[in-house]
This record gives C-alpha cells, structure tokens and sequence, in this order.
C-alpha cells in the first residue's frame, strides 16, 4: 500500500507558493516605471542649484526618467552626472520601493568669491566654484594677481578667515599682489593689513587681534595707513 508523506509535500506545495509569489513581485517591481524624481538637499539651506535644475539633469541624462523601468535605470550614472555639476559637492540617486526617483544632494560651500578678470567662488576644499543665479554667498572678495590654477595662497587665508570668529566677522577683502603677497582689508578701518607670504599665519593673526583690541580700546584704528605683519614677531604701523 502506498503511503503519502502529507508533511512533505506540504512543504513542497508552501515553498512552491512562496517562489511563485516572489517572483510575481519581483516582476512587478521590475517592470514599475520610474516617477518624477525628488531631490532633497543636505545640509546648507540657500539653494546655489534649484530642485528644478537637479529634476532636468537627472531626466535629461536618461531620456525622461519617469518612463524608464527600474530594471534598466543605471543609479552610479545618475550620481556621476550630477557630481560633474560644479555647484554640488556630492550626491546620492536611489529608486524608493513605489518607485521614485530619489536623489539627495549636497552643495559645495564656497568661502571666498574671486572678482579679478574672472569671477567665481572657491570652495572650502580650495577648489573652483562658479557663482549661481540663485543666491549670492556673503564671503570676502579676492582681488589682485589670483589664477583659478593656483588658488593655494589665497585659499590658506580663505579657510583661516571662514573658520575664525573675529576674521569672519572683520575680513571683507583679501587682496593677492604680483608677487604672491598676501593683504586683508577689516570692515569699519582705513587701514590695509599686510600678511606677506603667508608663513607662521597663526602667529601674524594673533597679532592683528591684539592690535585690533588695544587700537579699538584706545580709539585709535584710525590713526594708520597700514598694519604690516610679514614679520612673525613684530606689528609694524604706518600712522596716517
């Protein structure tokens, strides 16, 4: 007499629904077509690049988006067009399971804007920047001798300024001469700060504070014409 295992083929039946009804969704997902993309934006809250310009290059660059099927949608493509954008530091595209387009995005942050021959911005990794028509960035100006290929000097400064309070605060203008010299000119004082080549620049700003604060205390910043620092050890000041 034959006898059946009900147990197993109990099981054999259960794993066969659950192949099936993995597949069905598999397919399904597989096949959902992309939605309008979303873009959110990380960290700075003044938009450099507008949502708008994000949703066109991400469409653009795979023949409208919001018809392409999930399974054939290349996500690393999509982040290295946008990370080719000058305004964005970085980026991160994923499909959500409902299937929208989703891409979060982080801008570049500039600290100074260059207004030579050229004008742009350069950022706080010292690389370049365009300016956008979207927000205008309240940082020093740079002006002088300064090439986009050799920003090194004056991003050394721009970092300083960005990341101290009392320069942040008083710096408007860096100026880069000829011969690679570095000055500094303070809101509310007459005065020009000359900085030199930029070496021992901890020492040459602690400098300028003391002399600020002793000046500010006596009514006096406005009695000089120039504020030299170029030596480590000495304020040298040219009464006006």
């Amino acid at each position: 007499m034959l006898r059946f295992n009900w147990n197993y083929i109990k099981l054999v039946v259960l794993l066969g629904v659950v192949v099936f009804l993995f597949a069905f969704a598999s397919g399904r997902n597989a096949s959902r077509n992309i939605s309008k993309p979303h873009v959110k934006f990380i960290g700075e809250n003044n938009l450099f690049i507008t949502n708008e310009t994000v949703s066109k290059l991400l469409i653009q660059n795979y023949g409208g988006v919001k018809n392409v099927p999930k399974e054939t949608l290349v996500l690393n493509e999509l982040e290295k067009v946008l990370k080719s954008n000058p305004m964005i530091k970085t980026a991160e595209v994923y499909v959500a399971v409902n299937g929208t387009l989703n891409a979060e995005i982080e801008q570049k942050t500039p600290i100074a804007r260059v207004s030579t021959n050229a004008s742009y911005y350069i950022d706080d990794e010292g690389s370049f920047m365009p300016l956008s028509k979207n927000y205008s960035a309240r940082v020093p100006l740079v002006t002088g001798y300064v090439e986009k290929n050799n920003l090194k000097k004056v991003f050394k400064i721009a970092r300083k300024i960005n990341k101290d309070e009392f320069l942040k605060k008083h710096v408007f203008e860096i100026h880069q001469d000829i011969n690679m010299n570095l000055y500094l000119r303070l809101r509310k004082c007459d005065f020009i700060v000359q900085l030199g080549d930029g070496k021992f620049l901890n020492k040459k700003i602690n400098n300028l504070k003391a002399f600020y604060k002793q000046n500010q205390k006596n009514n006096t910043l406005n009695n000089y014409s120039q504020v030299n620092l170029q030596f480590e050890n000495q304020v040298i000041c040219t009464k006006i």
